[in-house]
């Protein structure tokens, strides 16, 4: 939607930032947790029009410089890695069991040029002490969205992130109770791109696989991690390359292949960790990418598991959830 065309019924109280390592997306929202606007750049922490609290200053205000200047007194809250140490303004981890009232309580909070303040989400960490720690930026935002927009998860969920770094994490009583982090996204582009196993794959310039075979593949992935053993996954890696050279799978399909049989992997630790955690698996809640996420879906049906939602972008509605427990809006 437009902002010049904001209607009376819908008058924004809120400006939320969504800010990665790679994009910053802005999001005009009124006082029923609507977007009435967004936008979005290139802008993220690693990419600023300049180095240092300037650069922030810059995409700040070419992405919601407009808003500001029809509104000029809507505040400001912000979630991702510009709370990180690379950030903005850095807001410390709180430890698990945290929920947005938690976060509320540790925002950071970066001043503007002008004197305008921004209040940043603070990330998560669990860290108990007979195992590594384990930590999220920017996930706890979406996570608090998610709880906003369907509270029978709040009680019992474990709620799974696909990404780069996929995140499992336990809710209980709408707090963060505990996460894993799975390297998976990262595993499968290093692997395919920076590997032997990247060969024998077709290159983006050439025909892609027929759909049919790509999912065959995906789903042979997907079974072969399925039906493995502890530490299989070094030598099921090598076999992308075996397949490829005895033309078992096409090159067009080795990357499809390749894709489930880490996510094949991912699922099988983190349904069993859930399972001895639990007994019995929770309500399952898949957040990200829509494509992702039903590669994630189709892949899970395989172990006869059945997510119960699959959710698009929540980062706005925790944001504003965010926003309304500092009480940023009492005084909007």
């Amino acid at each position: 939607m437009n902002s010049n065309k904001v209607s009376e019924d819908h008058q924004p109280v809120l400006v939320t930032l969504d800010w990665g390592t790679s994009s910053l997306r802005g999001f005009l929202m009124d006082r029923q947790a609507g977007v009435i606007d967004q936008r979005a750049s290139s802008h993220g922490i690693q990419n600023l029009p300049e180095p240092g609290i300037p650069g922030f200053e810059k995409a700040f205000t070419a992405l919601c410089g407009e808003w500001l200047a029809r509104w000029p007194n809507l505040p400001v809250v912000a979630g991702g890695m510009v709370g990180s140490a690379q950030g903005w303004v850095e807001a410390p981890y709180v430890a698990c069991p945290a929920d947005v009232a938690e976060l509320a309580r540790h925002a950071g909070r970066a001043t503007t040029a002008d004197g305008r303040t921004i209040l940043i989400a603070p990330g998560v960490i669990d860290n108990p002490a007979d195992a590594p720690p384990d930590v999220m930026r920017g996930e706890e935002i979406q996570i608090a969205g998610a709880l906003a927009a369907h509270p029978a998860l709040a009680e019992r969920a474990s709620i799974i992130m696909p990404g780069t770094h996929s995140k499992w994490v336990a809710i209980a009583a709408s707090r963060i109770t505990r996460f894993d982090t799975y390297m998976t996204g990262e595993v499968f582009a290093v692997m395919s791109k920076h590997s032997i196993l990247g060969r024998l794959m077709t290159s983006p310039e050439e025909a892609a696989a027929a759909p049919a075979a790509a999912e065959a593949a995906f789903l042979q992935g997907v079974a072969a991690a399925r039906d493995s053993h502890a530490g299989d996954l070094l030598n099921q890696l090598f076999s992308v390359r075996s397949l490829g050279l005895t033309k078992r799978l096409p090159g067009d399909v080795l990357k499809d292949y390749l894709s489930g049989l880490l996510i094949g992997q991912e699922l099988t630790s983190g349904l069993a960790r859930l399972r001895a955690d639990a007994g019995d698996l929770p309500p399952i809640v898949l957040i990200g990418d829509d494509g992702l996420c039903n590669s994630y879906r189709r892949a899970m049906a395989l172990f006869d598991v059945s997510p119960a939602a699959l959710l698009g972008n929540t980062a706005p509605a925790g944001l504003f959830r965010f926003a309304t427990a500092t009480g940023t809006l009492d005084r909007a």
